[in-house]
């Protein structure tokens, strides 16, 4: 698991916003990861979409990484801020909106 973590390290490295699922943004292959993908979307998130449908091992690793047993899983400059109800949850409240605009990913 070394070498699959070594690798979601990489990913939190080149890329701002990172959303494990399943599926992709653009065909989303359950409900949940279609909720948290559709929020980012609808706030207009430049993100990564990682398919863990397509590796067992990241599947795997990145609930062991999060310490959270869901997908699907958001990552904000590398810390995790949760799944999609807490994604959900936090869109509702303009938490996810001040988070987003404090890192500098959407505008002011």
């Amino acid at each position: 698991m070394t070498e699959t973590a070594d690798r979601i390290r990489q990913i939190f490295t080149e890329n701002d916003v990172v959303l494990y699922m399943k599926g992709t943004k653009s065909m989303p292959q359950c409900g949940f990861s279609s909720r948290a993908a559709g929020v980012l979307n609808f706030m207009g998130v430049d993100f990564l979409d990682v398919n863990v449908l397509e590796d067992a091992d990241v599947r795997q690793c990145i609930k062991e990484f999060s310490d959270w047993p869901t997908i699907p899983q958001l990552y904000v400059k590398g810390e995790f801020v949760g799944g999609c109800d807490i994604v959900k949850e936090m869109f509702e409240a303009g938490e996810l909106q001040a988070l987003l605009k404090e890192k500098g990913l959407i505008a002011a």
